[in-house]
């Protein structure tokens, strides 16, 4: 049994009619049983601003009702809230997220702590320009370094460890770098070719996107290093991409430097949710026979 849940932040995906009237009527349903809720609308960059809990209380559950996308933006910007997230899928994909026809026994679950809960490591991020930082944040999924809208290759370079005690990875021409969590790695890595990772490993992915001569395979690394990408193309464009939500313009001799989050993402499970081995087989990532 997990602690029983009282107060619940609904973040609602922005601009859904669906999200709007479901979040409503979860409200005046958790109402009647006694527990609280604060309906607010996530819109990227707007951060949480907007949201305020009960006077004189504090929310101890967030509730994300929207697709995977919405899922992940919610859960960037509530890391810091330290607070366990369930997702109700209202999307398309639906990996991260639970069903929302049967929200009732979800919600039944929190409060009555009928409910698991695991551990993500999540990204932190900062892009160091001549020795300044320039941007910095967290990420849930994946950090991107990748060329601009011409298809040329870009060339980098990838080094491990602490600034003094840095080791050297190596270096490729290729249209981009992926670093993502073991969360993330069924998402644009996995794509691009590299492994599926189990949510709970402690561990960074770096995966290539179409390397010249494959010079570059996919990696598996723990995440008690930092890892240092270094832009050395000095003709054509290079871009950060944050979750595929965010996206920053990379300078040549631009460092960015990713490490993992001191906050890690705490997600909800209800009785009722697939496996982890049954959700990648029903994704299509596999047959199971």
């Amino acid at each position: 049994m997990s602690e029983e849940k009282r107060s619940f932040l609904l973040m609602l995906r922005n601009d859904d009619t669906q999200a709007k009237n479901l979040g409503q009527d979860i409200a005046a349903w958790l109402s009647g049983h006694g527990a609280q809720a604060t309906l607010c609308e996530h819109r990227v960059g707007d951060g949480l601003s907007s949201c305020q809990p009960p006077q004189g209380q504090a929310w101890d559950m967030v509730v994300v009702l929207g697709g995977d996308g919405t899922f992940i933006g919610v859960s960037r910007v509530c890391l810091k809230l330290g607070l366990p997230v369930l997702g109700l899928n209202l999307g398309r994909v639906g990996f991260l997220a639970e069903g929302a026809s049967n929200w009732q026994k979800r919600l039944e679950a929190l409060l009555s702590g009928s409910y698991s809960l695991s551990r993500r490591v999540c990204l932190s991020y900062g892009v160091l320009r001549q020795g300044a930082s320039v941007c910095s944040g967290v990420a849930v999924n994946d950090v991107v370094v990748s060329r601009g809208d011409m298809a040329r290759l870009i060339r980098l370079s990838v080094m491990r460890g602490e600034e003094g005690a840095r080791e050297r990875v190596g270096a490729m021409r290729a249209d981009g770098l992926i670093v993502s969590t073991p969360t993330g790695s069924t998402a644009y890595g996995y794509s691009a070719g590299g492994p599926l990772v189990h949510p709970e490993m402690q561990a960074f992915c770096i995966t290539p996107v179409c390397p010249f001569l494959n010079t570059f395979g996919p990696m598996v690394l723990p995440a008690d290093a930092p890892l240092n990408v270094l832009v050395e193309e000095r003709r054509g464009e290079v871009r950060m991409t944050v979750d595929g939500q965010r996206s920053f313009a990379l300078a040549a001799g631009d460092e960015v430097n990713i490490s993992r989050s001191t906050d890690d993402l705490v997600m909800a499970h209800t009785s009722g949710c697939s496996s982890y081995f049954a959700k990648l087989a029903n994704k299509g990532f596999f047959t199971q026979r």
